[in-house]
């Protein structure tokens, strides 16, 4: 079932079409286009042409994985090559077809001139009609070029937050740490927050009981943080810090600690966080507590 943001495109497609196929006729009545049958006058479909036509169309295509073979070889480190790397797969991969088409039709004897000449107006007319496409082109284009974001940078957009795995001329792949991948058109790439830019924060709050000597636990707490960036210096970029009591819950003393780390180990970050301070307050005689209900009999 189609929903109700493609039925106004469906209806732009559908009278830009009608435009066209208008405009064609009128000008092919008037002289002012060549009549499209004259483009196939000598168009001949036999077997050698069709032997001719498959040993280019092979040939190109070796050409084009030639061409991207040269391109990962130098296994670029920075985003911005991955990028223009990523953008350029892309476009060969365009070229070819449009390469294949008009080679394929020549070779068919097929005036390719005439044929242009005539669809000109009708793929002009199709744009206007198609303004989505000619937006994700143009948007995709000035992404690259402004270096909104590369290949490789962590981006959060619409709320989903994952990598980019590769930018197109019309859409961008971005996959989250499940390894969902989502494909977003270039043109709803709108308000993007490129987490990559600055380092990013791993939280954690732990309770602890409200009997707890909360002066005697904050000495000990320095001696628990070096510990903990000790171990985990693979994914923390420097030692967590105590900011304090963030919250009396009914049952707890909530305090919170944060980490600097790489936006791509924000999680893993965050998950041995919470569990070296388990481990640690539970060394330091601390419990953390649990919700709980006293009952008064009188």
């Amino acid at each position: 079932m189609k929903s109700p943001e493609t039925k106004p495109v469906l209806v732009k497609i559908i009278v830009s079409l009608l435009v066209a196929a208008a405009a064609l006729g009128i000008g092919v009545a008037t002289g002012a286009f060549p009549s499209p049958g004259s483009a196939f006058e000598n168009f001949s479909l036999n077997g050698k042409a069709i032997l001719r036509v498959i040993l280019m169309a092979g040939a190109v295509i070796a050409v084009e994985n030639v061409l991207k073979l040269i391109l990962s070889l130098g296994k670029p480190k920075s985003h911005r090559a991955q990028t223009i790397i990523s953008l350029v797969d892309n476009v060969l991969r365009y070229i070819a077809g449009i390469v294949i088409l008009c080679w394929g039709l020549s070779i068919f004897g097929a005036d390719v001139g005439t044929i242009v000449a005539g669809m000109g107006i009708l793929a002009l007319v199709i744009g206007f009609g198609a303004n989505s496409l000619i937006s994700d082109l143009v948007t995709g284009l000035f992404m690259v070029f402004e270096n909104q974001y590369n290949v490789g940078d962590f981006i959060e957009v619409g709320g989903f937050r994952g990598k980019v795995t590769s930018i197109g001329i019309r859409t961008t792949c971005i996959e989250d740490p499940g390894g969902n991948v989502k494909i977003i058109n270039n043109s709803d790439m709108n308000n993007v927050l490129n987490r990559s830019d600055h380092s990013s924060r791993a939280v954690s709050a732990i309770g602890i009981p409200y009997e707890t000597d909360l002066e005697a636990l904050e000495k000990k707490i320095p001696a628990m943080m070096d510990g903990i960036f000790e171990r985990h210096s693979d994914i923390m970029l420097s030692k967590p810090v105590y900011l304090g009591v963030d919250a009396l819950s009914d049952s707890s003393v909530d305090l919170k600690f944060v980490a600097e780390v790489n936006d791509k180990d924000i999680y893993g970050a965050a998950r041995a966080l919470n569990r070296e301070l388990f481990l640690e307050f539970r060394k330091a005689g601390v419990e953390v507590p649990f919700p709980q209900v006293d009952v008064h009999q009188k």
